[in-house]
């Protein structure tokens, strides 16, 4: 089981934990084990001002009735200070909006900890076919943590299955077709059948940036 696996972790890695969390369903198994090891593990939330109403409202919901100790993470710029700037830069140039409103402001926060917990599989894109249980991970800084996916090799199907076992609440957008939710100018619903993240970026692009810097698998 997956509380297993994390609990061994938490034992043989020493140093601050934390988890990203956009409280999509896969993210939302794997906090509700570490709530239960730890409660008061910093949930790490990339608030870029561009997510759903229902995000935010589910992210409030869940924050209350879990009392989690939500870490909202904020760039640089405000939404309306950026497209003062910029202009609709995830029209033009998401890579750079994700890097900004994304990318910059997790590697900031990450340097606070040492072990990172998050909800990515390798069934979700071709792009995490190769993602191990445990890596070792480069900030921009340099600096190495240990980053942790209990849920590797999980399918969709297990996913819901621990939701429905466990009674655990999930974000309404799933029940409008949505398969894989980021920000709502740049999230549809999946554009190919059996490709969940083919609905984000239009299809342009398959992840933000976050999860693409050098890794190195660990035993």
């Amino acid at each position: 089981m997956h509380e297993d696996f994390i609990r061994e972790v938490l034992a043989r890695h020493s140093g601050h934990p934390c988890i990203t969390c956009s409280f999509q369903a896969e993210d939302m198994v794997v906090l509700d084990a570490l709530r239960k090891l730890r409660p008061d593990i910093p949930v790490l939330f990339l608030d870029t001002g561009y997510h759903f109403l229902e995000t935010y409202q589910y992210r409030d919901r869940m924050t209350s009735q879990w009392q989690l100790n939500l870490v909202n993470l904020q760039p640089e710029l405000s939404r309306p200070a950026q497209e003062a700037a910029y202009g609709e830069l995830y029209r033009t140039e998401p890579e750079r909006c994700c890097q900004i409103r994304k990318v910059a402001p997790l590697m900031r926060a990450l340097e606070e900890y040492e072990i990172w917990f998050t909800g990515l599989r390798r069934e979700q894109s071709p792009s995490r076919a190769n993602l191990e249980l445990v890596e070792r991970h480069t900030l921009p800084s340099g600096k190495q943590i240990v980053k942790v996916n209990p849920l590797a090799f999980w399918t969709m199907n297990e996913v819901w299955s621990y939701l429905r076992a466990n009674e655990i609440d999930y974000l309404p957008l799933y029940d409008r077709g949505y398969e894989s939710i980021g920000c709502e100018p740049c999230t549809t619903v999946p554009i190919e059948i059996g490709n969940p993240r083919s609905g984000r970026w239009g299809g342009a692009k398959l992840e933000c940036g976050i999860h693409t810097f050098d890794r190195e698998a660990r035993t």
